[in-house]
C-alpha cells in the first residue's frame, strides 16, 4: 500500500516532502447533516480521563521554512497555547547535520541554525523535540548535540527522538526516508537505537529517547519485513522498549471528505492508542508506566486551511491527550502552497496550505495570517491548561463532539464542537461531580469562516447554541464558587506565589461598596532566559462588564519590551501602557483574556493597574 504526498509544496522542496499513512481499518464516518443538529452532553467532572501535559500541543518547523525564527513567531505561538516545537523538519531530521547546519541533497534557509530555533522556542515559551539523525547520522554526532544543547548551552533539550519515518526507508517497498544502513529492517533499527540512547544518557542522563513506531492500522503495520520475526512495532519494541521513555507515531487521517474528517479522531484514536499501550505495557516490563506516547506529526490533509481543519484541530489535540498522548504536534507551522490547487470550501478560500499559519505565497494572505487550524488549537486555551483534569463528555449525536475539563480552581470548562456545515446545533448540558454556577456563563466561540475568537456571557451552563461548523467554550464556576489559583485573596487584595520558578501575583483588585468593579491584572513569568523573559498578563472582568481596558506599570531597571500580543504597547520612560486589541476589548463580569509580552532584561514581579472605560482599581 503506498502513501501520498504529504502537504508540503513549497516549489524548492517538493522532493522534501514526506507521505500520509493510508489506513486498513474501517471507520466511522459522520452523517451528511440534512437538518438542525442537536445533542445532549452528559459532562462527567467526576470522572477523569488524563492531565492536559505541559507539552500536549505542539507544532513542527523545519530548517526549509526561511520563516521559522520571525519576530511575529514566538508571539503567535505562545497565543495559540503552543508549547512543544520540533525540529528540524520531519524527514529533514534524518539528513540534517546540527553541527554545520546542512543537509544531504536538502535545502537550509539562512537563519534557521539549532540556536536561532531554540531561541524562538525560549521566546515562546515553549520546549523543544529533536530528530536526532539516524539516516545519515551517527549515535556520536547525537550525543555531542545533546551535550552542546544541554551541558554547554543549558537549553534543557529534554525530548528527542532517534530518526523520522525510519520503516519508509525502502524496507517495506516504499521509499522516502534516507537510511544509509546497511540493513534497513526493525532489527537494525532497534539494535541501533539503543546505541544512540546509550551515548545520548552518557552524556546527560535526563534526557527522553523516542523510538520511531508504525502508527496501528496505518501501512506498514503488521508487514514482517525481510530479515525480522515480526512487524515492526513488535521487533523495534522487543528489542528495545524496556530502554526507551517514549514511542512516537504520526497520524495522517487520509480523509475523503468533510464530514469523513471529522469523524477519524473518535473513530481511529482510541483503537490506536489502546494498541500503543498494550505494546508498551507486553514489551516495556517495570519500565511500561513511565513509557509516553508522543504524535509528532499530525494534520486533517482535507481543506486543509478552512473550517473543516479548524473543526479537526482540536478535536485531534484533545482526544489523543485523553488517551494516554503527551504530546502531539500539527503539521506544521508554514506548509507553503501549490497556487493551482486553491479551491472555496464553504464560502472561504482554501490555499491547500497544511500549515497553521500562511507561508506568504502569491496566491495567499500576508505571511503568518493564521489559519483555521490555529485559531481551532487556539481554542484549546479557553478549555483548560497544564496540569488542568480532562474529564468525560458523551454526547448523544455524531455532529456534537464534546470535550471537558476540570481546573484546578474547582471550575467546569466544556467544549462544543458543531461538525454540520449549515445548521447550528441545540445543545443540551448535564453534569455529575459538579454544579455550575446559576450565573450566565463566558462563552467563547471560533465561528466558521471567522478570524478571531469572540467572547460573550450568553446561555446557561444548562443550554448552548453552537453556530453552524463552529467551536464554543462553555466556561462555568461552581455554584459554590471557585478558589484562586496562585495566590490568596483577602479583603480585594492579592498576594503572589512562587512555584517552580514561575512567578504570580501583582494583582490589582479595587472594590465600590464591597463590590468588585472595573478590572483586576495579575502577572506571571512565564519563561526567561540570560537577558530576556516572557511575561503573561491575565485580565479579569469584575462584576459588571467592561467595554475596553488599560494595564499600566512600571518597568524595573533595564527592562524594555520588545514585543506585545493581544494588546497595543506604548511607553513612556520606565512607564509600560497596554491596552486591549479590538477582538478582546469586551469583556463580561468575570470574564477573562490575557496578552503576552517579550522582554529584555531580568524579570520582576510588577504592580499592576487596570482601567477600564468606566471603573480605575489599583492596588
Amino acid at each position: 500500500m503506498r502513501r501520498s504526498a504529504r502537504l508540503f509544496r513549497h516549489p524548492v522542496l517538493l522532493a522534501a516532502a514526506g507521505a500520509f499513512a493510508l489506513l486498513g481499518t474501517s471507520l466511522g464516518m459522520i452523517p451528511n447533516a440534512s437538518a438542525a443538529a442537536t445533542a445532549t452532553i452528559s459532562v462527567k467532572a467526576d470522572t477523569k480521563l488524563a492531565t492536559i501535559p505541559a507539552t500536549g500541543v505542539g507544532t513542527n518547523v523545519a530548517v526549509y521554512d526561511g520563516n521559522m525564527n520571525g519576530s511575529a513567531i514566538p508571539g503567535l505561538l505562545s497565543a495559540a497555547g503552543i508549547k512543544t516545537v520540533r525540529y528540524p523538519g520531519g524527514s529533514y531530521g534524518d539528513i540534517y547535520h546540527w553541527q554545520t547546519n546542512t543537509t544531504e541533497g536538502g535545502y537550509v534557509a539562512p537563519d534557521t541554525d539549532f540556536d536561532t530555533y531554540m531561541g524562538t522556542v525560549k521566546a515562546a515559551g515553549a520546549q523543544p523535540i529533536i530528530i536526532a539523525n539516524y539516516g545519515s547520522g551517527t549515535p556520536q554526532e547525537a550525543a555531542d548535540w545533546v551535550r552542546y544543547a544541554n551541558v554547554t548551552k543549558g537549553y534543557g533539550a529534554k525530548y528527542w527522538e532517534i530518526g523520522n519515518e525510519v520503516y519508509g526507508n525502502g524496507e517495506y517497498g516504499s521509499n522516502w526516508e534516507t537510511d544509509k544502513h546497511s540493513s534497513h529492517s526493525a532489527t537494525t533499527y532497534a539494535t541501533n537505537l539503543l546505541q544512540y540512547a546509550s551515548a545520548m544518557k552518557a552524556v546527560d542522563p535526563t534526557v527522553k529517547i523516542g523510538a520511531v513506531l508504525t502508527t496501528p492500522g496505518s501501512w506498514p503495520d503488521g508487514i514482517t519485513g525481510p530479515g525480522d520475526t515480526q512487524d515492526w512495532n513488535h521487533t523495534v519494541l522487543s528489542i528495545a522498549g524496556s530502554k526507551i521513555d517514549f514511542v512516537i507515531v504520526h497520524h495522517y487521517p487520509n480523509a475523503t471528505s468533510a464530514p469523513d474528517l471529522l469523524g477519524r479522531p473518535h473513530a481511529e484514536i482510541p483503537g490506536m492508542a489502546s494498541t500503543l499501550h498494550s505494546l508498551i505495557k507486553q514489551y516495556a516490563g517495570s519500565n511500561a508506566a513511565n513509557v509516553g506516547i508522543a504524535v509528532t506529526e499530525a494534520n486533517g490533509n482535507y481543506d486543509s486551511d478552512t473550517s473543516p481543519s479548524g473543526l479537526f484541530a482540536p478535536d485531534e489535540y484533545l482526544t489523543w491527550m485523553e488517551n494516554g498522548a503527551f504530546t502531539l504536534d500539527w503539521w506544521d507551522m508554514h506548509n507553503g502552497t501549490d497556487c493551482s490547487r486553491i479551491t472555496t470550501v464553504e464560502g472561504a478560500t482554501d490555499y491547500n496550505d497544511g500549515g497553521i499559519l500562511s507561508s506568504g505565497a502569491s496566491c495567499e494572505p500576508p505571511l503568518n495570517t493564521p489559519f483555521a487550524p490555529y485559531y481551532g488549537t487556539q481554542m484549546i486555551t479557553k478549555l483548560g491548561s497544564p496540569g488542568d483534569a480532562l474529564v468525560q463528555a458523551d454526547s448523544s449525536a455524531s455532529l456534537v463532539t464534546a470535550h471537558a475539563v476540570k481546573r484546578s480552581n474547582g471550575d467546569v470548562d466544556v467544549m462544543l464542537i458543531n461538525k454540520d456545515p449549515g445548521n447550528a446545533a441545540t445543545v443540551s448540558l448535564s453534569y455529575s461531580g459538579f454544579t455550575p454556577s446559576s450565573s450566565a456563563p463566558t462563552v467563547y466561540t471560533y465561528g466558521k469562516n471567522a478570524t478571531s475568537i469572540t467572547s460573550a456571557a450568553t446561555g446557561t451552563a444548562a443550554s448552548q447554541t453552537v453556530p453552524a461548523y463552529a467551536i464554543v467554550v462553555v466556561q462555568m464556576h461552581p455554584a459554590t464558587g471557585g478558589t484562586t489559583a496562585g495566590g490568596t485573596t483577602t479583603g480585594g487584595s492579592t498576594t503572589g506565589a512562587t512555584t517552580g520558578g514561575t512567578t504570580t501575583g501583582g494583582s490589582a483588585q479595587g472594590s465600590t461598596g464591597g463590590t468588585s468593579t472595573g478590572c483586576t491584572a495579575t502577572y506571571t513569568t512565564t519563561n526567561s532566559w540570560s537577558g530576556g523573559y516572557q511575561g503573561e498578563v491575565k485580565v479579569t472582568a469584575g462584576s459588571t462588564a467592561v467595554n475596553g481596558w488599560t494595564v499600566t506599570w512600571t518597568l524595573a531597571g533595564g527592562q524594555t519590551i520588545t514585543q506585545v500580543w493581544n494588546g497595543t504597547l506604548t511607553t513612556s520612560g520606565t512607564t509600560a501602557t497596554v491596552k486591549n486589541a479590538s477582538y478582546n476589548g469586551t469583556l463580561y463580569p468575570s470574564a477573562t483574556t490575557t496578552f503576552g509580552f517579550l522582554a529584555n532584561g531580568s524579570p520582576s514581579t510588577p504592580t499592576l493597574t487596570c482601567t477600564s472605560t468606566s471603573t480605575s482599581t489599583s492596588t
